[in-house]
């Protein structure tokens, strides 16, 4: 049974927000930290790009509330989320911000907690593996390599307006690699404006479909020819894209089978939250 706290009369109910990483989609790359606040939580709110099997591993008694934000099609407004995290912060709420990734890459984490901290809300925020290691790992694709690339860059190639509006002189730089995320869609926009500022069309590149998981697809060309590639094998998010020469080391060192991983791993994530929900 959940413990309860009593407030003295005329107190205010002191709440606190949790802004989580929830990694790149297996739920074993979730780290024990974000698991803790998770199995503390009284409210979760989860991105779309959370895994269900993460959202499950959350409070059996903590209430879920999607607000998630897919293409064009958004549950809740960015203003709206902030909003609903101070209410329910002041409220006296343990409240999970559930994101995918890393919430300060791509994830809007800085302006949640810039909303938080205006309100005078208190917040904690725990870092998670972002889809640029994690999925660039279980693909076997190193992003960087003394022989290949020095450097790595991150980048999100969402579309706005139908445009890309993007610094290409940084990105075309030598003996570097670029990881590309929210790209599926500008997929053939992307390939043709790096060939277009200087990158060779021969330069190897990969997209990742729901890397890390069971479901994950590896499509690996050119720059001249992945976006071919990628729609005849119907990608669709969420996928990382991955440009640079370390691309072409997947053939020695990929080590991931999907599915040959996820079975005894996930039995003893179920245990944790057993455990942790009796607890709470």
């Amino acid at each position: 049974m959940a413990r309860t706290r009593r407030i003295a009369s005329g107190a205010t109910p002191r709440g606190l927000v949790y802004l989580v990483g929830g990694g790149p989609g297996n739920p074993d790359l979730l780290t024990l930290r974000a698991l803790r606040v998770m199995q503390q939580a009284d409210v979760v709110l989860y991105d779309h790009l959370v895994a269900p099997a993460i959202v499950d591993l959350a409070r059996r008694e903590a209430e879920r509330i999607y607000v998630g934000k897919e293409r064009d099609n958004h549950a809740l407004g960015q203003e709206e989320i902030n909003a609903l995290m101070v209410r329910l912060a002041r409220e006296g709420k343990r409240v999970v911000r559930l994101k995918g990734g890393d919430p300060f890459i791509f994830g809007r984490g800085g302006e949640e907690i810039e909303a938080l901290a205006a309100h005078g809300v208190r917040f904690e925020v725990v870092p998670g593996v972002t889809a640029a290691s994690g999925v660039a790992a279980y693909a076997g694709i190193p992003l960087t390599h003394r022989k290949f690339a020095q450097s790595c860059v991150f980048v999100t190639g969402h579309l706005k307006d139908g445009t890309l509006d993007l610094n290409w002189d940084t990105l075309v730089q030598p003996r570097q690699t670029v990881v590309i995320y929210m790209g599926v869609h500008g997929l053939a926009r992307l390939c043709k404006e790096l060939v277009a500022h200087g990158l060779a069309a021969a330069t190897p590149a990969a997209i990742i479909e729901q890397g890390t998981t069971a479901g994950q697809r590896v499509v690996a060309g050119t720059l001249g020819t992945l976006a071919e590639l990628a729609a005849g094998a119907r990608v669709r998010p969420p996928a990382l894209v991955i440009v640079g020469e370390v691309v072409r080391l997947r053939e020695k060192l990929r080590w991931y089978q999907p599915g040959a991983l996820d079975s005894a791993p996930q039995a003893t994530l179920t245990q944790i939250n057993m455990s942790g929900a009796e607890r709470a």
